[in-house]
């Protein structure tokens, strides 16, 4: 399997995976939407633009995707989560996105973080509240199942146990 990807809820503990991952030696792709946010005027770019936000993901995620050739790699997010997005903002999918949920495929599996109210926190960027944030992984899960993926939920367990769920089924 050379791509997997991890989805879900924000505040779920993906990033906190991968975290945990990484310091195992997996290779991973950091979620490129927190990077943009991060980014100077990336937040503006989210409240007023919402499509230009999804593009500069788009732009950034196939960047991510190509320099993933070279090894496996686990993603936090992928392109139907962009598409996701899209349905929660109540916009039309772009033609390219849509054509990059079906023809650039994660081979692996996706492993989906459930709403975690224990352990959900806003933060700089995460700026949902709960009920935005419910709202965001049922639309980031109908856009993984769209594409026609089948999810792989991941346990409510400490990031070590989610990283052994996640190491045992690759």
């Amino acid at each position: 399997m050379r791509r997997v990807a991890v989805t879900g809820a924000p505040g779920a503990g993906k990033s906190t995976l991968l975290d945990e991952l990484a310091q195992r030696g997996v290779p991973v792709v950091r979620e490129v939407a927190r990077r943009i946010l991060q980014g100077e005027g990336g937040m503006e770019l989210r409240e007023r633009d919402p499509r230009g936000f999804a593009d500069a993901m788009f732009i950034e995620q196939m960047s991510e995707w190509r320099a993933a050739d070279a090894s496996p790699s686990i993603f936090d997010r992928g392109f139907a989560d962009i598409v996701g997005f899209l349905w929660l903002e109540g916009l039309e999918v772009p033609a390219e996105i849509d054509r990059a949920c079906r023809d650039l495929r994660f081979d692996g599996p996706v492993f989906h973080a459930r709403p975690w109210r224990e352990i959900y926190t806003p933060d700089d960027e995460r700026i949902q509240d709960w009920d935005a944030a419910l709202a965001s992984d049922d639309a980031v899960e109908r856009a993984w199942r769209h594409y026609g993926y089948d999810l792989v939920i991941l346990p409510f367990a400490t990031p070590a146990e989610r990283a052994e769920f996640v190491l045992g089924r690759l």
